[in-house]
């Protein structure tokens, strides 16, 4: 027994490792060495001549024993070291020094490693006990990542570091003249990120009086900030900010926006009726009338359409069931939705396209484009036809297509429409390559036919005879033109 105290001293008085220092190099392989010697050296103390030797505690009782356990768990943090040995507390003054914590556990059965129950727990276990661990000291970090954290750095070389990615406190610059110096190195850069960053710092540590003041002399940070708070949502601090500048415009469209979070259909009615008398430029201002005059509309024709297609009195809901409501619709999709279900009513009915291409003054380009399409979707061929028919003074009747009728012929192919109607406005198209590649592409023979005719090419002509069906209708024409042809030679 003797012995082994012995030696247990002789660990603790002595070592052949080196101090730590900070300014080591992290040489790995040379930690693991130490490591693997210190675990060597302690398993001398724990296996020599384990089975003879008798397992007490500090206070000379035996480990696990119900006298032992009862005076370890009352004896506290006081008792824990006054029964050690006096050899052991004279040795090293740190651990006189370390605070004394109640443990459940004998510095012999520590390095023991087993009680009288035979269970057994590892060296590495055990230190990570609460109680052992309080003691372990914490490793500061190497002094080059330690310089990331200093108070020295300059406005230029803190901006510098925020955008390499470096970690930097934006929290000594305290006063003002600093915290403007900071802004304008930061503009400086030309990065967007570390601007915002330090923005959000002073809007952070600065009155909005005074922060506003030093932006209106800023315009680049300014839109920066203003930018952000759009995306973040911040509205009030938006329309504060823009009251100082007297942006009254701007302040109107940030009310105007917040129109988009009601989803109540009549609340946001009544708000953009509010929103009419608000600063607008005269033409922010009619379009916020029109607007609000939409959303009125859609709320009558949506009333009236829901109580048509669930009372089953309108055959074309029946055949055609609305997909979607109208509400919140914007205009060309309300356009559409009125030439689908309502194209015939009468011009005094809010749910008529001419009603709604009148009151909101619907240019003829986007009027016929989107009626085209609607009608077209329910092959309602007629309705093309009169779409695109116009009448001059005169009385005369001719086809007209304020969208051009290479488009119309586009619409009418993508609804499916017969090769009859196709041909009838392929014809009307004016560029002749334009007309010959419709034709080809969607196969209106007579069209190519009829166009290599009256350009009298022959090689053409012989050339598509070969793309048509044999003994044809197509064919036969082909033939009969190439023989005109070959008479009117020789005549």
């Amino acid at each position: 027994m003797s012995r082994v105290r012995a030696d247990e001293e002789e660990y603790w008085h002595s070592s052949k490792f080196r101090a730590f220092t900070f300014d080591d190099e992290d040489d790995e392989l040379s930690q693991l060495k130490e490591s693997k010697r210190a675990v060597n050296s302690l398993r001398d103390i724990v296996d020599d001549d384990d089975d003879d030797l008798e397992r007490v505690s500090w206070s000379g009782e035996p480990v696990g024993s119900i006298s032992w356990s009862i005076k370890e768990t009352a004896s506290g943090s006081t008792g824990s070291l006054d029964g050690r040995d006096s050899s052991l507390q004279k040795g090293n003054s740190s651990y006189a020094a370390l605070p004394k914590q109640p443990s459940s556990y004998s510095l012999s059965s520590l390095f023991k490693g087993r009680n009288k129950l035979s269970s057994f727990q590892s060296l590495s276990d055990a230190l990570t006990d609460t109680g052992v661990r309080n003691y372990a000291p914490e490793l500061r970090r190497p002094k080059a990542e330690y310089k990331d954290y200093s108070s020295d750095w300059s406005p230029k070389d803190t901006v510098r570091r925020m955008q390499r990615g470096k970690v930097c406190s934006l929290e000594r610059f305290r006063s003002l003249q600093d915290k403007l110096v900071l802004l304008d190195e930061a503009v400086a850069g030309h990065d967007g990120n570390v601007i915002t960053a330090v923005l959000i710092f002073l809007k952070r540590t600065l009155r909005r009086e005074i922060l506003f003041r030093e932006l209106e002399v800023r315009q680049v940070a300014l839109c920066h900030l203003i930018h952000f708070l759009r995306e973040t949502g911040e509205q009030k601090f938006l329309l504060d900010l823009l009251r100082f500048l007297d942006r009254t415009e701007e302040v109107a469209l940030s009310q105007y926006r917040e129109h988009l979070n009601i989803q109540d259909v009549e609340k946001r009615r009544e708000f953009l009726k509010g929103c009419i008398g608000l600063p607008f430029s005269a033409e922010d201002t009619s379009h916020i009338q029109d607007h609000y005059t939409l959303l009125e509309r859609q709320i009558i024709i949506e009333a009236n359409d829901r109580h048509l297609e669930m009372a089953g009195q309108s055959e074309l809901f029946r055949k055609y069931p609305r997909k979607a409501s109208i509400l919140n619709m914007p205009l060309v999709t309300t356009l559409f939705y009125s030439c689908f279900y309502h194209y015939t009513e009468a011009e005094g009915m809010f749910s008529s396209p001419t009603n709604l291409k009148k009151t909101f003054k619907i240019p003829d380009k986007q009027y016929v484009l989107t009626a085209l399409a609607a009608r077209a979707k329910l092959r309602a061929w007629g309705d093309v036809d009169a779409l695109l028919t116009t009448k001059n003074w005169l009385g005369y009747t001719k086809k007209k297509a304020p969208i051009g009728f290479h488009r119309v012929v586009e619409i009418l192919q993508r609804n499916n429409a017969p090769v009859q109607v196709l041909q009838e406005y392929v014809r009307l198209v004016e560029d002749v390559e334009i007309r010959l590649n419709l034709a080809t592409k969607y196969k209106c023979h007579d069209v190519v036919i009829e166009t290599y005719r009256d350009l009298k090419d022959r090689v053409q002509l012989t050339a598509y005879k070969s793309k048509v069906e044999r003994g044809s209708a197509e064919e036969e024409k082909i033939q009969s033109i190439l023989s005109n042809m070959v008479r009117n030679v020789y005549s």
